[in-house]
Parts: C-alpha cells; sequence; structure tokens
C-alpha cells in the first residue's frame, strides 16, 4: 500500500496567462496537488541525464493521472518551480506515477 508520506507536490499548467487583448504572457494555472513520496535519483538515471544536460533535482511517485504532462511544472515541499522531464508508470498498487523533476532558469508567475 503506497501511502504518499513525504509532502505535497503542486502541479501546474503552463499557457497565457494575460488578459484578452493584452500581450500574451506565459504564466502557471493550478493544474494539481499531489501527495508523493521522495524517491532516489539513481546513480544510471542520473549519469544518462547529465549526458542529454539534464540535471535532475527529484524524482517523486505520486497518484497515477494520465493528465499530467512533460509541458507542466511541479513545486514540491521546498517551494521552488521544476519542469517535469519524465513520467513513467510503475506497475504498481495502488497505481501510481514517477515524475523525474528538473530545475527552471526562469521563474514563471502563477494565477
Amino acid at each position: 500500500m503506497q501511502t504518499y508520506k513525504n509532502g505535497v507536490v503542486t502541479v501546474y499548467e503552463l499557457g497565457n496567462i494575460a488578459s484578452d487583448g493584452d500581450m500574451p504572457k506565459e504564466g502557471l494555472t493550478l493544474k494539481y496537488t499531489l501527495r508523493y513520496d521522495e524517491r532516489t535519483v539513481g546513480i544510471n538515471r542520473y549519469y544518462t541525464a547529465l549526458q542529454a544536460n539534464v540535471r535532475i533535482n527529484y524524482v517523486l511517485r505520486c497518484p497515477r493521472l494520465r493528465s499530467v504532462s512533460t509541458q507542466d511544472i511541479a513545486i514540491p515541499n521546498d517551494g521552488k518551480q521544476y519542469r517535469i522531464d519524465l513520467i513513467q508508470y510503475p506497475e504498481d498498487d495502488p497505481l501510481s506515477m514517477d515524475l523525474t523533476l528538473e530545475g527552471v532558469t526562469a521563474l514563471y508567475d502563477i494565477v
């Protein structure tokens, strides 16, 4: 039984947050709030990511939602914004997903 006891991650959709008629502005709108367990970033995953110039900060296991996308931004307990770099669906019970997170360089406004 998965308990997701390490914290809460908020998943945001990245899109245009400008008012009608204003210049487009990228920002975040709330999509989901999920509990998570922090997973170990394995040595193979870490070095494979480095070869692709990706710096993995976290791997979080959350309840499975197929509508979470690699186009979304996640904010875990540390309050920082991370791009969802990879989503994996392990064959666990209950159904879960692993979110691989990479820090963003430019912060987005949140609506």
